[in-house]
């Protein structure tokens, strides 16, 4: 496309094409800076983005708005960066974070999210002009320039997006009852993100509450998933069977993930940590007696931290009556497809009928 310069935008041209490499340079230091620091910071963005302006799109500009500029430090656009979140409180957190890496002009900063009428919906993001701090520039030519940041949510950058290709693609005027429909659709894209901020919050809250039912042993308050599970675990409920075990033969404890119990202790039908708390308190002296059987005839002296849990459930599948059949789906569980988990079933439960609560299995 041809565009018509005058004079001035025609230096402002030529000093924007002497200039690229140094653009260029400032696009990467500003946006690694950012990734940089969001990253530490652990917010989960959806992007970052960057680009110094084209050409074209400076020429389009010049054409316009060439009179304005004076010098090509009064075009702030030369280079962009957007950050594109999940929610709406972590656009805040990025532009406290954006405050503390870069220098903030104010003057042509603008929350642009706080600016619709009382009757619009429009969708828009937050919007600062920067500099690199001047420790960072060596090179004269650019210590001034400014570059644009937006930071938006996901949801406003579709929004976005839409509005700009439905919108803006097409030079026509927009008819009232169509922008009556991008407005209410607006609307609810607004509520949606307001709403996935607030239940972040009241999930992260209830978060918060269950780690202290945890912390206070109120088990029977708190539902068995894999994060309760794992905080739980963070108690160390088993190293007292453990330990007691351990000394059968003076053997040392190697360090084992009791993780993958979960599904074992969710498929006996427990629902809350109070259920495991129980199973583990009615069952522990059975399990100690049963792994002294296991024992006694041996000079095994390294053990696994597994071994209170497992030896737990064994138990448990034992007392409420399924035998072999319940102690082999024991081992299937966790040690899916051994040819030998029949075997071992078999011998456990043999040794298990000199125990009280197996002696049902004796003649079997």
């Amino acid at each position: 496309m041809d565009y018509t310069l005058d004079a001035n935008g025609e230096a402002l041209l030529a000093q924007y094409k002497k200039l690229l490499p140094q653009l260029e340079w400032l696009l990467q230091t500003a946006y690694d800076r950012l990734e940089s620091i969001i990253r530490q910071q652990g917010i989960y963005v959806t992007a970052i983005e960057g680009r110094v302006k084209k050409e074209e799109s400076l020429k389009g500009k010049l054409e316009l708005k060439g009179s304005k500029y004076s010098c090509l430090e009064d075009i702030t656009d030369l280079v962009g960066l957007r950050v594109i979140t999940f929610y709406n409180d972590d656009v805040d957190k990025v532009a406290a974070l954006v405050n503390r890496i870069f220098e903030i002009d104010w003057s042509h900063s603008v929350d642009k999210r706080k600016l619709h009428e009382l009757n619009s919906f429009g969708y828009n993001s937050l919007h600062y002009v920067c500099r690199l701090p001047r420790q960072l520039v060596k090179d004269t030519e650019i210590a001034n320039l400014r570059f644009e940041l937006q930071m938006r949510t996901a949801l406003q950058h579709a929004w976005s997006t839409i509005e700009h290709d439905i919108g803006y693609k097409f030079d026509i005027k927009i008819p009232r009852e169509h922008l009556r429909q991008f407005n209410r659709l607006a609307g609810m894209l607004e509520l949606v993100d307001d709403e996935f901020s607030r239940l972040r919050n009241v999930v992260a809250g209830y978060r918060r509450k269950v780690q202290g039912f945890v912390k206070s042993g109120q088990f029977d308050e708190v539902p068995l998933s894999v994060k309760t599970y794992r905080s739980y675990l963070e108690l160390r409920p088993l190293d007292r069977l453990n330990q007691r075990i351990a000394a059968v033969n003076q053997a040392e404890l190697f360090t084992a993930s009791l993780l993958p119990f979960f599904d074992l202790l969710q498929s006996f039908g427990f629902k809350t940590l109070g259920d495991v708390q129980r199973f583990i308190a009615d069952n522990s002296d059975d399990a100690y007696k049963l792994a002294i059987i296991q024992l006694a005839a041996t000079d095994l002296d390294i053990l696994s931290e597994s071994i209170g849990m497992q030896n737990l459930c064994f138990v448990y599948v034992l007392k409420q009556g399924r035998g072999v059949e319940g102690v082999k789906f024991v081992y299937d569980m966790l040690n899916p497809r051994q040819a030998s988990n029949a075997y071992l079933a078999e011998m456990l439960v043999k040794h298990a009928v000199a125990l009280p609560f197996a002696q049902r299995y004796k003649d079997d």
